[in-house]
């Protein structure tokens, strides 16, 4: 067979892909060689930071008041490719960060550069047997089902869903090393609001991946946050249902699961999440009612979907007493998703993440899915400003010194739907429908216990990553790398009332 017809793409497998999808309108762009990564000579670098500056002294982009956010990334994921045809395209974080730090977003955070995370740390929740054979598995060039759908592969691993490409476990690691340090900058007290957007793999179970997942990051974090805080809130509003965190923690009544997303159990994946799917079916168990499913239809609004949104966090917000937040904020529920099938835009996505800042709880902001690149970057960067509060400074047109600013096709930050669809998509979730739920959600919430109570001597093992000594070294590292951070400060960048 030639070799270019042999990349061509070709019907997916129906597990994790819409089902209703058209062959000749394929899920995913023709393979093109990627975008080079090279590094910037000091020359540019040094023009690019001029730039950042300038946007940070022009838009009065400072430190929030009363309360520090935290910047977690490690740049070393954005190279990964998943293969010719995946939709998962880590080069979405590239083009966050140059959105991010093109509008001088990185002086009013406290930015880290983060470590992988150790096996250990990963074995926390995931189980030897299956991370062994993450670590051990050869990459294939080509998914094992794609000749053969019925072929078998071990823990989810190989096929077309979750493919075996170069520098997997490694990916993994630093995807879940992101998640984990901006947890234990939550419960050290050095964060109020801990950014990750490489993590938020919401899928992937103990002993299996899933969804493209490999490794569950956010069980991770909240497993750390749980050491600190007697409950957790989870939310998700990613387009699919956040199994993998839901059944991580089915059975306590210490961490609120909540799920906003696509349900159509014969066509979308994973199928879970059904409006009555509210954890344990007895009532002794403590986990019971503490599982919250918001099934939506494809084209949901912004003001529908802002809407429930408040409509149901704010009750489980008075009802449960959270004492910290998990945001999960997938951007595939965004308009002109490749996967996704709703009408939102970017402000009404980010108006989630807006609405939990008034609680005033600490809060990680988890990434997600998110098919689309730029429409990615714009959302997660959107959300970096509000949770600096600069969302409302920040200039509406992407700026021209914005690395990659090409790949955003439409100058403005905020496209309209016109622009991202032509024709937005039809809207089948009636008032009426949206209205039981939320009535639902509403009586669900009677029968859990006010803030549970906790005995704080049961608490999670350690994650077997805060120690003296390596904290110490990473601190000295850390240093080393931002020496310019010093002469920064006495000029006032990133500090209010010094312009």
């Amino acid at each position: 067979m030639d070799t270019l017809q042999s990349l061509q793409w070709r019907p997916p497998k129906p597990n994790y892909l819409p089902h209703d999808v058209d062959v000749d309108e394929p899920i995913v762009d023709v393979y093109k060689a990627p975008i080079p990564m090279d590094k910037a000579s000091d020359r540019e670098n040094a023009e690019y930071y001029a730039h950042m500056k300038r946007m940070a002294h022009e838009y009065n982009i400072t430190r929030p008041k009363g309360y520090t956010v935290s910047y977690h990334f490690n740049p070393d994921m954005e190279p990964h490719h998943f293969g010719l045809t995946h939709p998962m395209k880590p080069f979405r974080l590239t083009l966050t960060k140059s959105l991010v730090t093109a509008y001088g977003m990185n002086f009013a955070m406290d930015n880290y550069n983060t470590r992988i995370a150790t096996y250990q740390e990963l074995n926390s929740f995931h189980t030897s047997d299956y991370l062994d054979y993450l670590h051990m598995a050869p990459p294939e060039e080509m998914p094992r089902d794609i000749d053969n759908p019925d072929k078998e592969v071990k823990f989810n691993l190989g096929g077309s869903d979750c493919p075996l490409f170069h520098g997997l476990y490694d990916y993994c690691s630093m995807s879940a090393g992101s998640s984990l340090d901006a947890a234990r900058k939550i419960c050290n007290k050095q964060s109020d609001i801990a950014i990750a957007w490489g993590g938020g793999l919401h899928h992937a179970k103990k002993s299996e991946a899933s969804g493209f997942c490999y490794i569950n990051d956010i069980v991770l974090a909240i497993l750390q946050l749980l050491r600190c805080y007697p409950r957790v809130l989870y939310i998700d509003i990613d387009v699919h249902h956040g199994d993998g965190v839901e059944e991580a923690f089915y059975s306590t009544d210490r961490v609120m699961t909540c799920s906003f997303h696509k349900f159509a159990p014969d066509v979308f994946f994973p199928g879970t999440g059904g409006l009555d799917d509210n954890g344990p079916k007895s009532e002794h168990n403590p986990g019971a009612h503490h599982a919250i499913n918001v099934p939506l239809n494809d084209g949901i609004t912004d003001e529908q979907y802002g809407h429930l949104f408040q409509s149901i966090i704010g009750k489980i917000n008075e009802k449960f007493r959270p004492s910290v937040i998990a945001l999960q904020c997938g951007a595939d529920s965004l308009a002109g998703d490749r996967l996704g099938r709703f009408n939102l835009q970017v402000q009404g996505h980010g108006a989630c993440a807006k609405f939990c800042k008034t609680f005033g709880i600490p809060m990680i902001m988890f990434g997600g899915g998110g098919y689309t690149p730029r429409n990615v970057a714009r959302a997660w960067a959107y959300e970096t400003s509000v949770a600096i509060d600069i969302d409302e400074k920040i200039n509406k047109i992407i700026p021209d010194h914005t690395p990659w600013r090409k790949h955003f096709v439409q100058e403005e930050l905020f496209p309209s739907l016109e622009q991202i669809l032509g024709d937005p998509r039809v809207n089948r979730n009636s008032q009426k429908r949206l209205q039981e739920i939320i009535q639902h959600v509403h009586e669900q919430l009677r029968f859990v216990n006010a803030a549970p109570s906790v005995q704080q001597q049961v608490i999670p093992p350690d994650l077997a990553g805060i120690r003296d000594d390596v904290e110490d070294r990473l601190k000295e590292e850390s240093e080393e790398r931002d020496e310019g951070l010093r002469r920064d400060r006495e000029e006032g960048l990133g500090i209010g009332g010094e312009f």
